[in-house]
């Protein structure tokens, strides 16, 4: 799990002092309204199947180096969810998806990450290990490898019943 953000021990502001006021650094300079809230990272996964096969990564960096994943990967500022999940799969497998529904958003406690989890299908191309992945795989829904994250078992079991929300949009469409 990444580390919480450090506060900020300066304004960034006016470059006074903080301090921790309602467990959120406030500056303490006078006039200066500056509070230094934590923002979450978001991170978007892609459980794509073709064939009745899913599609899983062999992770070449930490956390989880070397265990089987779903591509995935953070949020680029200003990037559209879905369009984060498409780039993702697309530049750790080669391949290209449509997203078909929602399955989930997680996170835990102590974490700042939250991980948007969507079902798609493979639309082109063949698997092969982009930049971030050591190998890719398909595999049968009930021989999955041992999973690394936290909410893995709770995003396959939605993706098994069926769970979730249509994506009916069309990428980098506005779903809310």
């Amino acid at each position: 799990m990444p580390p919480l953000p450090v506060p900020a021990r300066f304004c960034p502001r006016c470059g006074a002092p903080t301090e921790v006021r309602l467990e959120r650094p406030v500056c303490t300079a006078s006039g200066c309204s500056f509070t230094w809230y934590p923002d979450p990272k978001v991170a978007v996964g892609v459980l794509a199947e073709r064939g009745g096969l899913l599609l899983l990564v062999r992770r070449n960096h930490e956390p989880a180096y070397g265990r089987w994943a779903f591509p995935s990967g953070y949020v680029d500022a200003g990037e559209v969810v879905e369009d984060a999940a498409l780039r993702e799969v697309r530049e750790e497998t080669g391949v290209t998806v449509r997203l078909d529904r929602l399955l989930g958003v997680y996170s835990q406690p102590g974490s700042a990450v939250v991980f948007i989890a969507y079902a798609g299908t493979i639309t082109d191309g063949e698997p092969v290990a982009g930049d971030e992945a050591l190998e890719v795989g398909m595999f049968a829904p009930d021989a999955l490898p041992p999973l690394p994250f936290p909410h893995d078992d709770a995003v396959v079991d939605a993706w098994r019943s069926g769970a979730g929300a249509a994506t009916s949009a069309a990428p980098g469409t506005d779903l809310r």
